[in-house]
């Protein structure tokens, strides 16, 4: 007797459906069974206010609730956009291997940012990033804009265009096959990514033990490690959605095994003032990583750059959707 499919439970963005189509592929192709994706409508779909005053979780909290109901089977979230509490009797299962974290500028003309014209106006939905650009301290005009990836890049390569540039995650405009549109990925060394950008979570009920088992087959332990401690770094500073956190773990062979390489930043919003650090340690220890990192950012200040309003209480940092 054939199984009945699982139900996927996804937003119905073009990149949502892409990335819960890739992770349905690919389950499907290794157990065998089918998957049907379920569009679920979140509060930050049907709104049109900037993400950071959307509050927390604007992108999740129907999809959990959709699993909670038993409505959905699993889940397929854009990890940044989770929020670090862990939510009651639920459990990420997978994290499929990621993405490119880094950041992409899409520009006229195929313009690098060095290239941009003094006064050249930059779109991007994140603090993080606008933040990070006025830190470079070039004279551009940065302004925050909403909608999804095709909605962003029509307001620079489009013929209503009204930006010189945009700034997105790279790994979206690859998961909906618009890299091509890419006319510089940025180095993070100049915009540090968000924690976790680039990686999806597999989320379903805990007590589904059986799904739980399948749903590990998708798990890539060193993409696990490395949104680990990133988000270890940023649960520890407690930030909320006014405060631009930007974090990178890269996995390397070191003398005796791999390591961890982890970066992590505070900057505030006008860029005028930031913290930058790194740590290293085992992919075992990757939450402690996180945490040590976080601690050693707010001994040297990160606490008054996140002032009280970046400080909404444990697992509350909302970034905004990958798009």
């Amino acid at each position: 007797m054939n199984e009945a499919p699982l139900r996927l439970g996804t937003r119905g963005s073009k990149l949502a459906m892409a990335q819960s189509g890739q992770v349905a592929g690919a389950l499907t192709a290794r157990t065998g069974r089918p998957v049907e994706l379920v569009e679920v409508v979140t509060a930050g779909d049907r709104s049109s206010a900037p993400v950071h005053r959307l509050g927390v979780g604007v992108f999740v909290s129907a999809l959990r609730d959709a699993l909670v109901a038993g409505t959905i089977d699993f889940a397929v979230h854009s990890y940044k956009d989770l929020p670090t509490a862990t939510a009651a009797g639920l459990h990420i299962a997978a994290v499929p291997p990621r993405q490119d974290p880094r950041d992409a500028l899409v520009a006229r003309d195929g313009r690098t940012l060095a290239e941009l014209a003094p006064g050249a106006v930059v779109g991007t939905g994140a603090l993080r990033r606008i933040a990070q650009l006025h830190a470079l301290g070039m004279p551009l005009s940065v302004t925050p804009i909403r909608g999804n990836i095709d909605t962003r890049l029509a307001r620079v390569l489009g013929p209503e265009a009204d930006l010189d540039a945009v700034v997105l995650a790279r790994a979206g405009l690859t998961r909906i096959d618009r890299a091509d549109a890419v006319t510089e990925t940025l180095d993070p060394m100049l915009m540090l990514p968000a924690p976790a950008q680039g990686a999806l979570a597999v989320e379903c009920r805990l007590d589904d033990t059986d799904l739980v088992e399948l749903l590990a087959l998708l798990d890539h332990a060193p993409s696990r490690a490395a949104v680990t401690a990133e988000r270890a770094m940023l649960a520890t500073l407690e930030a909320g959605c006014s405060a631009p956190v930007a974090a990178y773990a890269e996995l390397a062979e070191g003398d005796n095994g791999d390591e961890i390489y982890l970066r992590g930043a505070v900057i505030s919003p006008d860029g005028t003032h930031e913290v930058r650090l790194s740590r290293t340690g085992t992919p075992a220890d990757a939450a402690e990583i996180g945490k040590a990192l976080a601690a050693e950012l707010l001994d040297l200040g990160a606490d008054s750059i996140l002032g009280p309003q970046g400080h909404d209480g444990p697992g509350t940092q909302q970034f905004g959707s990958t798009e």
